[in-house]
């Protein structure tokens, strides 16, 4: 049995069967490390997999809440620190029903490699609540980010652990968090990011994740040998803020950006998307994407039951490069094929693991370029990072300042998960290059540090 399969199988007997999505994404890291741990004896005589694999600690807590109506709610509130051997623990906080600790310490174990990638120096670590935003007064939302803080803020700090935003959570709800911590704590620092800019945030937090994304696209097609966007069609999903500033900086780059969609369906423009009415309906007015074909009638509107069986309207559409954008495992192999059939020629993740393993293989083997999320979503975190540096010297940086170190890390993570690719032998497989690169950046600073 080969250390991959040894590790695993202690991992399935060390956690519950919740943790499917954990295994998932071990499971793919380990497939891609095979040549690396072969050929260097020193990462089992450190035990680094075990240890990778095994979260520093997690945090599981009630938050105890008043609602608008007065009645007193509970959520359950968590944390997962899962490595900090190259920086403070750092990753979003997911407020949504779907939370537990098996998401978390997938989206943990992730956090690891992306932030290894981007040459920063910060940790792994998420955590979250199954609390849900939605339909939430803000006085709900405040309260419950109250109680929050109220227990994670035994736990953060500036220097141990900064967490940001994720689904769910916004400025809005970072605001809530940062004024209850100052409250506590009577500090003020540097202990979250994503803030509202009038207090400590950073320019171009709600652009990074998007813009990031389409820089690291734009980045591997030119090692592809491929000219950029200009005039290429291009599917999105998602209506959030990744799939929103994907779009905008697509058109910026001389794309054409034709679909976006949300839990009840998909709109697809062939005229474009219409950035500035998506921006009002989900950003400002929160309603469903079906009120676009209100404003654009040429636009078609997909519902979610009428989708193709097994996948998503979203990648049934011809395009050119495809970005998923909204969820982990949203683009099946039936979507994979689709896109494969339709001519795509990349597809670059903006969401956590959108793309289900079987749609990956497809990928790979129709040498279709595919750019892994831990890799292409990078921007956040860096920006996140960005903040943090602007936070501890008291400065503030400017947007085209951000903005063209934002570009620059991106460039820099494909060129650095290229090229181990092709130092392995797996030239153009952006997969196996984004885990080994990620990989060999915390496994040699676990080292240098013992045990």
């Amino acid at each position: 049995m080969s250390i991959s399969d040894d590790t695993i199988e202690k991992i399935r007997k060390s956690n519950c069967s919740t943790d499917k999505t954990f295994f998932q994404a071990v499971e793919e890291v380990l497939d891609s490390l095979k040549p690396v741990l072969d050929s260097n004896p020193i990462y089992e005589r450190h035990a680094i997999i075990e240890r990778l694999t095994t979260p520093d600690r997690e945090f599981k807590f009630k938050v105890v809440w008043m609602d608008d109506n007065q009645n007193i709610q509970v959520n359950t509130g968590y944390r997962v620190q899962f490595n900090n051997a190259l920086g403070p623990y750092k990753g979003g906080l997911r407020f949504h029903p779907s939370v537990n600790s098996g998401i978390l310490k997938f989206l943990g174990f992730e956090q690891i490699f992306k932030n290894s990638l981007t040459g920063l120096p910060i940790g792994g670590g998420k955590g979250g609540s199954d609390f849900n935003p939605k339909g939430k007064s803000d006085f709900e939302v405040m309260k419950f980010c109250s109680a929050y803080m109220t227990e994670l803020h035994k736990y953060i700090g500036p220097r141990i652990d900064v967490p940001a935003g994720d689904i769910g959570v916004g400025g809005r709800e970072i605001g809530y968090l940062f004024g209850e911590y100052k409250k506590i704590t009577s500090s003020y620092e540097g202990v979250l990011t994503g803030k509202p800019f009038m207090f400590g945030g950073s320019l171009m937090r709600p652009e990074a994740t998007g813009y990031g994304c389409v820089y690291f696209t734009d980045e591997m097609l030119k090692f592809a040998g491929v000219d950029g966007f200009k005039d290429r069609v291009c599917t999105v999903s998602g209506a959030g803020n990744v799939a929103i500033h994907t779009i905008e900086k697509l058109y910026a780059l001389g794309a054409k950006p034709v679909t976006c969609s949300d839990s009840k369906g998909t709109i697809y423009d062939s005229r474009g998307i219409d950035l500035e009415l998506l921006k009002e309906l989900k950003i400002n007015q929160r309603v469903s994407l079906e009120e676009y074909c209100t404003t654009n009638s040429d636009a078609v509107y997909t519902k979610v039951e009428d989708y193709p069986e097994g996948g998503h309207e979203v990648w049934n559409i011809p395009c050119d490069c495809a970005f998923p954008s909204a969820t982990q495992n949203e683009l099946t192999d039936v979507d994979a094929k689709h896109l494969i059939e339709n001519g795509c020629i990349s597809v670059s993740e903006g969401a956590n693991m959108p793309s289900t393993p079987e749609a990956i293989d497809l990928f790979k083997e129709n040498n279709i370029l595919f750019a892994p999320a831990k890799a292409a979503n990078a921007g956040g975190v860096a920006v996140s990072e960005f903040e943090m540096s602007q936070n501890a010297a008291m400065a503030k940086w400017s947007y085209e300042i951000v903005d063209e170190r934002l570009e620059k890390t991106m460039r820099a993570i494909c060129k650095r998960v290229h090229l181990t690719a092709k130092d392995y032998g797996v030239d153009g497989n952006y997969v196996d290059g984004a885990n080994i690169a990620g990989f060999k950046r915390v496994a040699d600073a676990m080292i240098a540090e013992g045990i």
